[in-house]
């Protein structure tokens, strides 16, 4: 099985949690930090507590990715949050 390179930081290694979406080099998964955002955690906070091995570029780059999906789930989500 192959790396998949999801983005600029994020990848999907069947040899690292199960191949779920992790930050490259490290074992922090996606979906955790996504759910450290959606509870208010402040980005700083959340570099702080996975030790800095975290960007903020990395963050972005979930979200980023988060935000993809929801557009291929519904192409009109990226334009309705597109101006708030």
């Amino acid at each position: 099985m192959t790396i998949k390179i999801l983005g600029r930081y994020i990848i999907a290694d069947p040899s690292i949690c199960h191949g779920e979406p992790t930050f490259r080099g490290t074992r922090i998964l996606v979906k955790d930090v996504l759910e450290q955002i959606e509870s208010g955690m402040a980005w700083e906070a959340i570099i702080e507590e996975w030790g800095g091995k975290l960007t903020r570029d990395a963050i972005a780059d979930a979200i980023h990715l988060a935000r993809e999906a929801l557009s291929v789930y519904d192409p009109e989500i990226s334009t309705e949050f597109a101006c708030t």
